[in-house]
Formats: C-alpha cells, structure tokens, sequence
C-alpha cells in the first residue's frame, strides 16, 4: 500500500471485543500469523509453526473474562486488527496481536500499542506492560525494542505436544519476557 492510500483512510477506532467477534478475531488472528495468507505480512509464523494459532475457545475465555478484555481495532465498520490486555496486579500483559497481512508495515501497529498502553495505564494504573514471544522472532524483538519494550532474558518454554498453540517446526522454541516501563 503506497502512503498516499494511507492518508486517505479513515482513523482507526478502538473498542472492546463482544462474543458476536469471536468468529471474525480468530480469523484475523490466524490470517497474520499462519498459513500463506500471513506471508503478506511480515509478522508471520509459518515458517516455524503449523497448525492454528488460536481457536474460538481460547479467544471467547479472554472477550469473557473479567481481568481481561479483547481490544478490537476497526476501520470503517471492519476488524483491522486486535490485542490482548490482561490485567495482572502492578502489570499488564499484552497479547493476541494482530494485524490484518495487508495493513502491516504502515504505522498501525504502533499507534495500537500506542493505545493499549495508555489504556491499561488509565484504567487499571499500572507501570508495566509484559508480553512474551517467541525468542526465534528477532524481527518481531526488534520491533518491540524500538517501541521501548527490553528483553528480561526470562524464558518459559513453548507448549510442545499442545496442537491448541501449533505445530512447531523446529525443537529450539521457547517464550521470552520482554517488558515496559509505562
């Protein structure tokens, strides 16, 4: 997309998912990080992890919960993007992530990190934001760093076994702890 077509697009709007998205964010979620589809982006996982990525169960627990919420990026009338956000005592964990393939690389995945961070600190006063991911995506790693997040170095490992998360491609795949000050 050229950024004379990014100008012209309406501003994203931001809302807390309901049950109705369930079916449109696990989509969404696993148009950006597996399968071909997710090759029209640059935060995919296909090269390291078959399989889904999430599944409707996984997602309605976190819209359902109430120490969490699903924000929900829109545009027009349509699910452009969404993150996790879940509330854990002086910190909050971000996850979820995702941008539709065909929108990343233009700015909008830092003006949503930009709005949930603000979000958690508004709502729930908390000083850091936390999220873990997969230590093989430098690029992704990268990315965080530039946006102020560091690596900790704490790892945990990634759930071999459990199709519910993915089919790893690899055996070296574990979780690292990146955080925020906010």
């Amino acid at each position: 997309m050229d950024a004379s077509a990014t100008r012209t697009e309406a501003a994203p709007t931001f809302r807390d998912a309901v049950p109705a998205d369930v079916a449109d964010l696990v989509a969404l979620v696993e148009s950006a990080y597996r399968g071909d589809a997710s090759r029209a982006g640059w935060t995919t996982e296909a090269d390291i992890l078959e399989g889904q990525r999430t599944d409707p169960e996984g997602v309605r627990a976190i819209v359902d919960a109430t120490d969490s919420t699903l924000l929900v990026v829109e545009r027009e009338g349509r699910i452009i993007a969404c993150c996790q956000l879940e509330h854990r005592g002086d910190s909050a964990y971000f996850g979820m992530f995702a941008v539709r393939p065909e929108l990343q690389g233009a700015g909008l995945g830092k003006l949503i990190i930009a709005e949930a961070e603000r979000r958690v600190r508004d709502a729930w006063g908390v000083g850091e934001m936390q999220m873990t991911v997969i230590s093989a995506r430098e690029e992704l790693i990268a990315w965080y760093e530039r946006r102020g997040y560091r690596r900790t170095g704490k790892t945990s490992p990634f759930p071999y076994g459990d199709e519910r998360f993915g089919i790893p491609q690899r055996d070296d795949l574990e979780f690292e702890l990146l955080v925020k000050a906010l």
